[in-house]
């Protein structure tokens, strides 16, 4: 069983996939460092999070492919 994510964290990353889709990848690392450029995130962990979520969608969306 995983971590549910709220309301806010999934619509800024499926706003941010749908903006740029072509700039993030699957590697978490590089992610963070694009992310940061496109949204002014309040903190590290908010960064993270948002992140993660949007690497898990890009993820899930090359292997629906």
């Amino acid at each position: 069983m995983g971590r549910v994510k709220t309301a806010l964290i999934k619509r800024i990353a499926l706003k941010t996939c749908k903006d740029y889709p072509d700039k993030f990848g699957e590697d978490f690392g590089n992610n963070k460092k694009i992310a940061s450029e496109f949204v002014d995130f309040p903190s590290k962990k908010l960064r993270n999070v948002i992140t993660g979520y949007i690497t898990r969608i890009v993820k899930q969306r090359k292997k629906n492919k």
